[in-house]
């Protein structure tokens, strides 16, 4: 009996995106230190605008690719017009055009109790420094 391969699931960072290249440094040593963490892990970084690949580009490519489920991380400290709207938008979309793939969105990294901690421990680390 001929086993089929199951598409692999997707963790999909996803950041703002800027006109300015460096930026993007934070969020592509995230996603290094998660490939470092999780090499059996398919992870991608996708933007919402001026940085390729963008959020739309990523979902059609994981859905292309046969994924059944992407899980998008959104690397925002709130959740803006962007995670209430324009996002679930282009999923809604994505989900059309690949209806095996499940996008599920994780809420604002800022509202993780573990991120709040670490800004707040930098914060008196930055107070302390002075």
């Amino acid at each position: 009996m001929l086993q089929r391969a199951v598409p692999p699931r997707v963790l999909l960072l996803l950041a703002h995106g800027s006109r300015q290249t460096d930026w993007a440094r934070p969020f592509e040593a995230v996603l290094a230190s998660l490939r470092r963490a999780r090499p059996d892990l398919s992870v991608d970084l996708a933007y919402l605008e001026f940085m390729q690949p963008t959020l739309r580009a990523a979902l059609d490519k994981a859905g292309a690719s046969g994924c059944l489920r992407l899980d998008i991380v959104p690397l925002f400290l709130g959740a803006g017009g962007h995670l209430q709207r324009d996002i679930p938008r282009v999923i809604q979309e994505a989900e059309t055009h690949h209806p095996q793939m499940d996008v599920r969105m994780a809420p604002a990294a800022g509202a993780s109790a573990t991120v709040i901690e670490a800004l707040a421990a930098y914060a008196l680390q930055c107070a302390q420094n002075r």
